[in-house]
């Protein structure tokens, strides 16, 4: 009679923070040796990135796999003075009071082999010179955009640095964020509203609408940037023009302000010439807008550049910075 063989458990352990090419090239590589994986990921309160966030990260990642368990694990047990060996038994332990028995542990770390041996299982270590994908977690964190194609898709939206360029009508935002993502082969995000509407005859529905729509549209969006994601508005923006038109505050669109954090903005002033269109109707109004518009950043105490000047010195100013920020950690 034939003796049955048991099914080969794995194990992967790490911070994923974040999730790279690397990590995904070891688990595909553990997977091809076991019959079941579990993938630990350990955390902390004090990460630096969310926990569930590059949990999830995970999950997308493998969410086709079946063999593949991802499970969390705070990391509330590790003792950083011990000598590897003794430090590895600590974990060993508290694996073997979570997870079933593993009978391979693959690692493309040094600990790979005392966390085995506590663990009582076979070792199988992983381009331990890290050559077949040369990255680390910390490289990536320190500076992400010089290591982008080592991120998966699901983590870069997560480093998109989202640019907004800000203030009163007719001062060049739209023809702006289209020049510059297109110059830096990225996307960017129009303002919404003139797709909603067809004059400023509004409600406060009609801005809550507005709102949900831009939000939407910079989530969408910074899925697919390269980098850097330009937005031709904001919901301050939104809220100003509410004032405006309806003559109260909105406090819906606080809730709305708060989920989209841009990086950096752009103040564009008034100095250029106006150019009317079926929805500008403030031309008499401009520098009592920009001073609107420039105090509603103030208040907030957010950082902004103000642009000035022709169309040329107003790109250069913004090519200079953007440039800038691709190559700084």
């Amino acid at each position: 009679m034939a003796q049955l063989i048991s099914p080969k458990r794995g194990l992967v352990i790490g911070k994923f923070m974040p999730i790279h090419n690397g990590h995904i090239a070891l688990i595909n590589f553990a997977k091809s040796h076991c019959d079941e994986l579990i993938v630990s990921m350990s955390y902390t309160i004090n990460d630096a990135i969310d926990a569930e966030l590059r949990y999830n990260w995970i999950k997308e990642i493998f969410k086709n796999e079946p063999k593949i368990n991802v499970e969390l694990i705070l990391d509330d047990f590790d003792v950083e003075e011990l000598p590897l060996p003794e430090r590895t038994k600590v974990w060993a332990k508290k694996m073997a009071a979570v997870y079933p028995p593993v009978d391979v542990f693959i690692s493309s770390e040094k600990y790979g082999t005392p966390f085995a041996e506590n663990l009582g299982a076979e070792c199988l270590i992983f381009n331990l010179e890290r050559n077949i994908v040369p990255v680390s977690a910390t490289l990536i964190r320190n500076n992400p955009f010089k290591y982008w194609d080592f991120i998966p898709e699901v983590v870069r939206p997560y480093y998109v640095k989202k640019i907004c360029f800000y203030g009163p009508e007719s001062t060049g935002k739209s023809t702006m964020a289209q020049k510059m993502a297109e110059l830096y082969q990225t996307e960017c995000v129009p303002e919404v509203a003139r797709e909603l509407i067809t004059d400023n005859n509004l409600t406060a529905a009609d801005f809550i609408k507005i709102a949900a729509a831009q939000n939407q549209r910079v989530i969408d969006k910074t899925k697919t940037a390269n980098k850097i994601l330009f937005c031709d508005t904001d919901i301050i923006t939104t809220q100003i023009y509410a004032k405006h038109y309806l003559g109260n505050h909105l406090p819906e669109l606080d809730e709305y302000e708060k989920v989209i954090q841009y990086d950096q903005y752009f103040l564009l002033n008034t100095d250029v010439a106006w150019v009317a269109d079926e929805l500008r109707d403030l031309g008499d109004k401009r520098d009592e807008m920009y001073a609107v518009f420039k105090k509603e950043l103030v208040d907030r105490n957010i950082n902004f550049i103000s642009i000035e000047g022709n169309y040329e010195q107003r790109e250069s100013a913004i090519k200079f910075f953007i440039d800038d920020l691709l190559i700084s950690p």
